[in-house]
């Protein structure tokens, strides 16, 4: 069976979503970041502290295309990994890629609080968030085979996902 990657801004909800999915579909949910992290033994906020964003776009890669090696997973993308097409072009070989589209607004209030996000370790905090925000929608909406609505709650939105997907719920 084919990967399902869910794409979008941090905190649009992938991780919650994924694990949802995952429950509903049986296939296995795999975190992009919480695999780097594991991998590298140390936090993305360390890593991007360590070896700068560049270091961690590597592993990123990586990831990418061990992740793509295998099926029937549901994958929780990082925010960045795939506003690069290279990433894009690894993960659809084996995976549907399935955006889900939050407004800034959701996110935003989602993200208070919320210091683990590197990116936005600035004192301008909103308006960085804003700026990445318009860069990278369009190079989800890019990158996607699929556009679901990402408000509401997980199990909600994770069955708008398996609906446009055509899949079955085993659950």
């Amino acid at each position: 069976m084919r990967n399902i990657i869910l794409c979008g801004f941090m905190g649009c909800g992938k991780t919650t979503v994924g694990r949802s999915l995952s429950e509903l579909t049986g296939l296995l949910f795999v975190d992009m970041d919480a695999a780097i992290e594991e991998k590298a033994g140390m936090p993305v906020a360390d890593i991007f502290s360590k070896f700068g964003e560049e270091g961690f776009r590597l592993r990123e890669r990586e990831a990418c295309a061990e992740l793509a090696s295998r099926q029937g997973l549901v994958i929780a993308a990082g925010g960045g990994a795939l506003t690069f097409r290279e990433n894009v072009d690894t993960l659809s070989k084996t995976g549907d890629i399935v955006l889900l589209d939050v407004p800034l607004s959701i996110i935003l209030k989602r993200l208070e609080g919320d210091n683990t996000r590197p990116l936005l370790a600035r004192p301008d905090r909103e308006q960085a968030a804003r700026e990445l925000y318009d860069s990278r929608l369009p190079l989800y909406r890019a990158a996607a085979d699929f556009i679901v609505d990402g408000c509401g709650k997980p199990d909600e939105i994770a069955r708008r996902v398996i609906e446009t997907l055509g899949l079955p719920e085993t659950r």
